[in-house]
């Protein structure tokens, strides 16, 4: 371990969302390939951030990760914005993140023609914004029970990071994953990681972010007593005890080291903890980044052992450098890497912003 100063809050939070965004865009050039593909090419790991891939991506720019993380951090920077301006408008984070997944879906975006539809989109994203563009509800667009994909889990993060509420953070991680994604799989998964987050965000340590993400979990199963109907109950009791599992086989089943080494057909346990080869499914990303977080290696050595891994590289990058990024901080991240990111100046900006001393009156 470094002699460094440990980092500060203004430190992990930044490095929280440049994690996201360095591992989106070092994961963005290996994205669907596999695990022995990416072996005879890079056999000692890509450690560089050089675009490319399936949608070849210039050096640094976002994918659908980055871009929808930014969607909902904007959202938050608006909604401070009008408490500080003291606005009587309705300070609805949720419907203000929605409608910029809209900007998004539809070409209001920089560095995009406009009107030009984002390079890559997953499916259950696409069903939730169209479903949102006509009922303008955010809290009913979801995509439905069985779409448990990743898509949510990679832009959760701002709701950790300027959400200082717990309980809202809860409330706020699980309606903003179910404007695409509401399969109790996914919003679940949202709210552990995001307790996972705070919880390295305030300076405890990989152990104890474990716990409190866990927790989480432990509250969600807890709340299904509450939902309407016994087959929701019941679903939603399902999910929270597999996405504990998903986490525990995080911490003990898997090592990023070995999933690295010898892929999913070699590492130990990878065909139980990982099945579907991390190709997408919730629930192996947040396997993936509970491994990467209890990794004690430097930031640079886990995330190029979970990009080399294969398949959903770049979301599996973003998710687990969100976690790593929270952890070290930002001067984890390396220099070379934070200088190729696309929105590295404005998430640096929005977070100096938002950490800001409030206004006098706020």
């Amino acid at each position: 371990m470094s002699d460094s100063p440990a980092p500060t809050t203004h430190d992990r939070v930044l490095g929280a969302l440049l994690g996201v965004h360095a591992g989106d865009s070092l994961g963005a050039t290996l994205e669907f390939e596999a695990w022995e593909r990416i072996r005879d090419k890079h056999p000692n790991g890509l450690r560089e951030i050089i675009g490319g891939g399936h949608f070849d991506w210039p050096a640094g720019h976002a994918t659908d990760d980055t871009d929808l993380t930014r969607a909902v951090l904007l959202a938050y920077r608006e909604v401070e914005q009008l408490r500080r301006a003291r606005s009587t408008k309705t300070l609805d984070v949720v419907k203000i993140a929605a409608h910029n997944m809209v900007d998004w879906y539809d070409g209001r975006w920089p560095d995009r023609v406009r009107g030009q539809r984002p390079r890559d989109i997953g499916g259950a994203t696409a069903v939730g914004i169209s479903r949102f563009k006509q009922s303008a509800d955010p809290r009913t667009s979801g995509a439905g029970e069985g779409r448990a994909g990743n898509g949510s889990l990679m832009r959760c993060i701002p709701t950790a990071l300027f959400q200082p509420d717990a309980d809202k953070a809860f409330v706020e991680s699980v309606e903003i994953s179910a404007v695409t994604h509401d399969d109790f799989h996914c919003t679940i998964s949202c709210a552990a990681y995001n307790a996972m987050v705070r919880s390295l965000v305030d300076g405890e340590s990989a152990e104890e972010a474990w716990e409190a993400g866990k927790r989480t979990v432990e509250r969600a199963a807890a709340a299904a007593e509450a939902e309407p109907t016994a087959i929701r109950k019941v679903k939603m009791s399902r999910a929270a005890a597999k996405v504990e599992a998903a986490m525990e086989a995080g911490k003990t089943l898997v090592k990023l080291q070995d999933l690295a080494a010898n892929g999913p057909k070699g590492a130990a346990n990878a065909s139980k903890a990982i099945p579907f080869k991390a190709a997408g499914h919730v629930l192996e990303s947040l396997t993936l980044a509970v491994a990467a977080l209890l990794d004690p290696r430097p930031l640079e050595d886990v995330l190029v052992d979970v990009v080399c891994f294969g398949q959903d590289t770049d979301t599996n990058g973003a998710i687990a450098g969100g976690l790593l990024g929270a952890r070290d901080g930002v001067e984890a991240i390396p220099l070379r890497w934070r200088e190729k990111l696309q929105f590295g100046k404005e998430f640096t900006e929005i977070t100096d912003y938002l950490l800001a001393p409030q206004e006098s009156g706020h």
